[in-house]
């Protein structure tokens, strides 16, 4: 194999063609998962694009709260893509090579998305805390332009660390081994293949995981403690009901997206004799699912998407048949 020579700082460096991603290789009847996997990606695709137009060509719908729910339905359809058809490819062709730059490509797209993930979930537990505890200034700070700002400075934010992540990744050497012991071009499992010190990206990798999955969370529980003061303050048990009613869509998307990476977390940190194939296939469900559930449960429990998506699909059905009774003429 050859590998590519650059000098930095007046070192070597040695960067290879590209890395083998062998997560899979020894587990049983991994064939099943990746038809589960394709089944996931549809869906996901599917869900995400029907959110996004029904909320996109629907003026009612433009609201903070579903800029917001926009947003997640955006970062849901990247995320899967940034793993899952590189892991189907894999699959069908038998080849788990994937170069050196794509390498990076694919570590910069998913290590953005993640974050970004639990950051839509904070603006959504932002929107939430707004609409019930502050009722009456609901209309004046949570506008359209802010909640546009909030969503963009958490993509330039995520974009901007990540980029500097992926970037410092350059400065490793890889002289030996290039086996990614992972489902795809993981951070982690890549830098530690370096023969010189990741010192730097490994600091990086843990602040930045650490920063963005427990800020994020952190917020969102204050949010509901403050929600819960609120509500158990009216005097209305049907207003009560109400308003925790609009919240239950939200609560379950936090618990499918964080308790899967939490779990996996402690039995990491408890239980070190842990199968590696094993948790390799548990932090790709981790990460897959979540894109999947999330418009599922926003199609279902969203009685504003809900309606207007049963029309489109009603409109549909009255064009087709138009053209079918044209065709039969």
């Amino acid at each position: 194999m050859s590998f590519l020579r650059t000098v930095f700082n007046d070192s070597v460096i040695i960067h290879p063609p590209g890395f083998y991603i062998i997560g899979f290789e020894t587990f049983p009847n991994i064939n099943v998962y990746f038809i589960f996997l394709a089944l996931v990606y549809v869906v996901t695709v599917l869900f995400n694009t029907l959110v996004i137009y029904v909320i996109a060509f629907n003026n009612c719908l433009h609201t903070p709260k579903f800029l917001a729910v926009v947003n997640l339905a955006v970062i849901d359809v990247l995320l899967n893509t940034s793993t899952i058809p590189n892991m189907i490819k894999t699959f069908l062709f038998k080849d788990n090579f994937i170069p050196f730059n794509l390498c990076l490509l694919q570590m910069f797209v998913y290590y953005s998305v993640i974050p970004l993930e639990s950051y839509a979930l904070a603006i959504l537990a932002y929107d939430r805390l707004i609409a019930i505890c502050f009722p009456l200034r609901q209309n004046s700070v949570n506008t359209v332009q802010s909640m546009l700002c909030i969503v963009g400075l958490t993509w330039v934010y995520c974009l901007g660390v990540m980029a500097f992540a992926t970037a410092i990744m350059t400065r490793l050497s890889f002289c030996n081994s290039v086996r990614v012991f992972s489902y795809f071009c993981d951070y982690a499992p890549v830098f530690r293949l370096a023969c010189n010190d990741y010192t730097l990206q490994w600091s990086v990798a843990s602040h930045f995981s650490m920063v963005n999955l427990m800020c994020p969370f952190s917020f969102i529980v204050l949010s509901y403690g403050s929600i819960l003061v609120t509500v158990f303050r009216m005097k209305s048990v049907s207003s009560r009901m109400k308003a925790l009613a609009t919240c239950v869509e939200h609560l379950v998307l936090v618990a499918v997206f964080y308790i899967p990476i939490f779990s996996i977390f402690l039995l990491g940190l408890y239980v070190r004799s842990i199968d590696p194939d094993q948790r390799v296939l548990s932090l790709s469900l981790a990460s897959c699912i979540p894109p999947c559930v999330n418009p599922i449960v926003y199609s279902l429990k969203t009685k504003e998407i809900k309606v207007r998506a049963l029309a489109l699909v009603r409109i549909n059905k009255i064009v087709t048949q138009k053209r079918i009774n044209k065709a039969q003429k």
